[in-house]
């Protein structure tokens, strides 16, 4: 199955988790705690249950790295391919009802994310990308556009960045300061590295912690747009080590020619 099959096949399986998840979002729900103090619904685990048995009903037998199942990660294929998830990705957004959450599917070979697919159920919309086939942005009307990053701002322009909405951060304000002018908006989940995706921001900076789930797919929308996600010396940020779940800080920028 190439590419662009496989990317057909991981939209429907998001766009069938965020109906499970707008359930949930529908009747209430409790919360729990996870070892590390994240928070952790139901919505979390109906979305992880059903797109693991989506993905694995898939002909390609390609292993599955779930944040709801780390430890039954069996490793990379002979390929270098497994599947990279966050069934709900934003579950403070979730719990505090401002529709900033959304189901992440990514796809890594060698390390690198080849597709991804980010699904924002409250808010009607979607990222798709892959190798060979681009970005694009699926609208509340179902409609598809093709997306790419935004120039760099014009001498004198502020900078349009995107920060988290949740993690604020000392170091993140001192990298803002050294950026000079600018316009900041906070946003939840990976949907800050889509607004960059898209040209809504020029730069997204995270000098704070994230996981390998947080970011995958994003990267993905983000690369196939035009754009960049390096960490802090200038290298792609890597997945060829899912042992290690952390990502380093990282910068994702629009065009920086």
């Amino acid at each position: 199955m190439d590419l662009a099959d496989l990317l057909n096949h991981a939209e429907r399986i998001a766009l069938d988790a965020g109906r499970a998840i707008m359930a949930v979002y529908a009747r209430g729900f409790t919360v729990e705690e996870k070892d590390d103090q994240s928070p952790l619904t139901e919505a979390d685990q109906a979305a992880h249950d059903l797109i693991v048995a989506g993905l694995e009903a898939l002909p390609d037998d390609i292993p599955v790295l779930s944040e709801e199942d780390v430890e039954g990660f069996p490793g990379s294929d002979s390929r270098g391919r497994y599947w990279l998830v966050d069934p709900l990705d934003g579950t403070r957004e979730f719990i505090k009802r401002n529709g900033e959450f959304t189901v992440n599917i990514a796809l890594i070979e060698q390390g690198r994310p080849v597709l991804g697919v980010v699904v924002a159920p409250a808010l009607g919309v979607s990222y798709l990308a892959a190798e060979g086939v681009g970005a694009v942005k699926v609208g509340e009307d179902g409609k598809r556009r093709a997306i790419r990053v935004s120039d760099t701002p014009a001498s004198g322009t502020p900078w349009r960045v995107v920060g988290s909405r949740s993690h604020p951060s000392a170091e993140t304000a001192a990298w803002l300061d050294a950026l000079g002018p600018h316009e900041l908006v906070t946003m939840g989940s990976s949907l800050k590295l889509c607004l960059v995706a898209e040209g809504a921001a020029d730069v997204y900076p995270r000098l704070g912690p994230t996981c390998l789930w947080d970011t995958g797919a994003a990267q993905a929308v983000v690369e196939q747009a035009g754009g960049r996600v390096e960490t802090l010396q200038g290298e792609p940020l890597s997945y060829a080590t899912p042992g290690e779940t952390r990502n380093p800080h990282f910068i994702v920028w629009g065009n920086r020619e």
